[in-house]
């Protein structure tokens, strides 16, 4: 019996250190060396630049689980939103924005 609660704990925490993985909330080093916080706000994680020019603006909001997100992306430079989407592995997230899902740029930040 102690054999089957120890392994059923090993699962369990091997599960749940999985999802946490997959978690899109924290600190991210963007591709062009900023820093953007990730954090739940109304339903959602919202994307927002802690470091840099555009510091403390928000330039997403994505929804989703499991490392997969979807919502609106904005390019802080031109103030222009697109169709986004955020996909965590590890410690690496890729992000994606398109206009009419037909082009798109991709960059891949890195957790901090």
């Amino acid at each position: 019996m102690q054999k089957l609660m120890l392994a059923t704990a090993f699962v369990l925490a091997a599960a749940t250190a999985g999802n946490a993985a997959e978690a899109i909330e924290g600190n991210w080093k963007t591709a062009s060396g900023e820093t953007a916080k990730i954090g739940p706000c109304g339903g959602a994680y919202c994307v927002t630049l802690v470091t840099g020019k555009h510091a403390g603006k928000q330039i997403g909001r994505l929804s989703g689980t499991g490392g997969q997100y979807s919502g609106q992306i904005t390019d802080p430079a031109d103030d222009k939103t697109y169709s986004g989407s955020g996909t965590v592995s590890g410690n690496s997230l890729r992000m994606k924005g398109c206009v009419l899902k037909i082009l798109c740029k991709s960059q891949t930040w890195t957790r901090l």
